[in-house]
């Protein structure tokens, strides 16, 4: 792990100045930010390991949680919202087996909402790996989940 970290800051020159897209290097690699990669950064860079933590924790693209392979986002917006998200939210949490904000226990699933992901007129939204799936509805959201390997996923008439 540290080896990667250390070729990942090379790439930006070992300049702390990069810390933020660093991260998300970091993060890409790993799939969260591991405790001892973030301690690997803080050495390298020679960044008090408070300062890395007070970044991570401030932006909520960072995950100090273990994300699942499959990442998905669903907007709750209010285009979205007013459009059923809540009802597809409910569909993906029932299909997964977890709540809004979790990871299914064979980190195969991650499932959060968001605020707004400004793509109104395709709402409702959701996103996959940073795939956008627009006009959504729980059919649809079933259809996904049964593409991605979902077992009990069925998308028998749900409209």
């Amino acid at each position: 792990m540290e080896q990667k970290v250390k070729e990942i800051i090379q790439h930006y020159h070992g300049d702390k100045s990069y810390l933020v897209p660093i991260l998300q290097d970091v993060q890409k690699e790993f799939n969260y930010l591991p405790k001892d990669a973030l301690c690997a950064v803080s050495t390298q860079l020679s960044v008090p390991i408070s300062r890395v933590y007070e970044v991570v924790t401030f932006y909520k693209a960072f995950s100090l949680k273990p994300k699942g392979r499959y990442q998905l986002s669903l907007c709750m917006g209010t285009a979205c919202h007013v459009r059923g998200a809540e009802l597809i939210a409910g569909n993906i949490e029932s299909i997964l087996g977890i709540k809004e904000g979790e990871t299914t226990e064979d980190l195969e699933f991650s499932f959060e909402t968001v605020g707004c992901l400004g793509a109104c007129a395709l709402g409702p939204v959701l996103v996959v790996n940073g795939e956008y799936h627009g006009h959504m509805n729980i059919a649809k959201s079933t259809k996904i989940l049964k593409k991605l390997g979902k077992k009990g996923a069925t998308d028998d008439d749900q409209d």
